[in-house]
């Protein structure tokens, strides 16, 4: 006869199950899923180009075909332009409208594995350097480009910034949103290097490597601080605490090649729509002085 444990014993048991299911669920199977996430193909659509464009194809030096499209400079200066992760060049439509009302040629790209573009799919753009790099060569093939800048949202401003110091061609970069890609880059932050704040990413990013087979890149910091002819602007959005640690940390190591605009009340990447004149006067003011030698203003 199968003795019934006591209903406060089997009620601590069914405690200790659930817990540990907790602990489990939190600390792996969570992020692995987030790590299947990240390498998941997804593809967001991407509509006509805008007036004036053409779409072209670009190829990296691994060999993947990008998309891209492009409209070439009245004043001499290009900009790069690079959306989220997930996202496409369809989701910078505003932000190229808003450079070539100023006279700035506009290459509009979609990152290896979004969009149009060809390739695995990495949400943390961990080969993201090498799609900047095929973007860059082939502005400088363009006799209309004199000088090149970058504007990138959230994801695409962590890749322009880690790009920076293998492309020295871009001049001036734009980083809206960015914090952090992979482990080295998240405890550039004292407050997450102890093991107990970064053991989820931890676990996450080592989903990643193993599942796409890419290797962690070169932290934002190392990149942006050997990389040092390029002058940098980091907005950070006024409602994300963690934005705006990062990207103060940026500009304190940066000094002088670094301006911050910390956007008061909105959320991620939030500043472009919410204040938008003054996101236009900032950017162009910005990229006016780096590219074309003009005073900021």
């Amino acid at each position: 006869m199968k003795l019934k444990l006591p209903s406060r014993k089997r009620a601590l048991r069914w405690l200790v199950i659930g817990i540990v299911t907790l602990i489990i669920g939190v600390y792996l199977l969570l992020p692995i899923g987030f790590g299947i996430v990240v390498v998941f193909p997804y593809k967001e659509s991407v509509g006509d180009p805008p007036e004036g464009f053409e779409t072209i194809s670009l190829k990296t030096a691994d060999h993947v075909t990008l998309a891209a499209w492009y409209r070439p400079p009245a004043n001499g200066a290009a900009i790069i332009l690079i959306h989220g992760a997930g996202g496409s060049r369809e989701s910078m439509r505003g932000y190229a409208d808003m450079l070539v009302q100023e006279g700035y040629g506009v290459l509009a790209l979609d990152l290896r594995g979004h969009g149009t573009s060809k390739g695995g799919t990495n949400r943390l753009g961990w080969q993201g350097t090498r799609d900047v790099s095929a973007a860059v060569e082939f502005l400088l093939t363009q006799e209309d480009v004199k000088t090149i800048g970058a504007l990138g949202s959230s994801l695409g401003g962590e890749v322009l910034l880690g790009a920076a110091s293998e492309v020295p061609a871009l001049q001036a970069i734009i980083a809206d949103g960015a914090t952090h890609r992979c482990l080295d880059e998240l405890r550039a932050l004292p407050k997450e290097r102890p093991l107990v704040r970064n053991f989820v990413p931890r676990v996450m990013y080592a989903t990643v490597q193993v599942l796409s087979g890419d290797e962690p890149p070169k932290p934002l910091l190392d990149s942006m601080i050997e990389a040092d002819s390029t002058v940098f602007m980091l907005i950070a959005a006024g409602k994300n605490d963690q934005e705006i640690d990062y990207n103060e940390l940026f500009a304190e190591k940066l000094g002088d090649r670094a301006s911050l605009w910390i956007a008061p009340g909105v959320s991620h990447t939030g500043a472009f729509k919410q204040y938008r004149d003054e996101y236009q006067q900032r950017v162009i003011a910005f990229f006016d002085a780096a590219l074309l030698n003009e005073d900021e203003g």
